[in-house]
């Protein structure tokens, strides 16, 4: 799997794409997850309830790399399969939908860059029914006394690196996933409240509706 470095400035997104050799990497700055000073641990059968129990949401993020740069922006998610990533100070944006994860460069006149859904780790949370053990990806499960993680990889190519995401409880939410490239570098995307069940039109996850807003068909 290669590295690719976008032209975007301040900011653009992560996306990792598993048994293909690209991946985007938005400059981003490391800042620490606040979490609770202690936590229950989470049951896999009580994390895929949660991630079960939403079709919609909405988060504000920080997006953190090794470089020590960073970016902020809103995610979008409609289940199956559509979430949107919108950058504060760029017109960077990544799209999931149509079975694609599009990658909109604000400098560049040429499409955006599409990879399929199934090769991200977009897939696991945007499934329809999630179970994060079926698939035969489910790398680690492990408690700090803090947080619940479970790393997800291609069983296949696990060289190609893995998704770690991680899981406070009372209630149970996402808090964070991170993104081990085959370099062993990391990028981490930290999120806000999950605010679910918010209404979300289709146009937010149309690719070739973003394509021609923006004049590149």
């Amino acid at each position: 799997m290669v590295r690719v470095q976008t032209a975007l400035g301040d900011g653009a997104a992560v996306v990792m794409c598993w048994g293909m050799k690209h991946v985007l990497l938005a400059p981003v700055l490391w800042l620490a997850l606040t979490l609770p000073s202690f936590g229950e641990e989470i049951s896999l059968e009580a994390i895929n309830g949660y991630l079960n129990s939403f079709t919609t949401a909405r988060a504000d993020f920080t997006q953190v790399n090794g470089d020590g740069s960073v970016s902020t922006g809103t995610l979008l998610m409609r289940r199956p399969g559509r979430a949107r990533f919108d950058y504060d100070d760029s017109d960077a944006l990544v799209i999931a939908g149509g079975g694609q994860v599009a990658i909109f460069d604000p400098v560049s006149n040429t499409p955006p860059e599409q990879y399929p859904l199934r090769r991200t780790p977009l897939t696991h949370i945007l499934a329809r029914n999630v179970d994060l053990s079926a698939s035969g990806q489910l790398a680690g499960y492990d408690y700090n006394g803090t947080a619940t993680s479970v790393v997800l990889q291609d069983p296949e190519q696990p060289q190609l690196g893995n998704i770690r995401l991680v899981f406070t409880a009372n209630p149970v939410a996402l808090r964070e996933w991170i993104i081990t490239n085959e370099g062993g570098g990391q990028t981490t995307v930290m999120f806000d409240t999950l605010e679910t069940g918010v209404q979300i039109g289709a146009r937010e996850f149309s690719i070739v509706q973003e394509s021609q807003a923006r004049g590149l068909n």
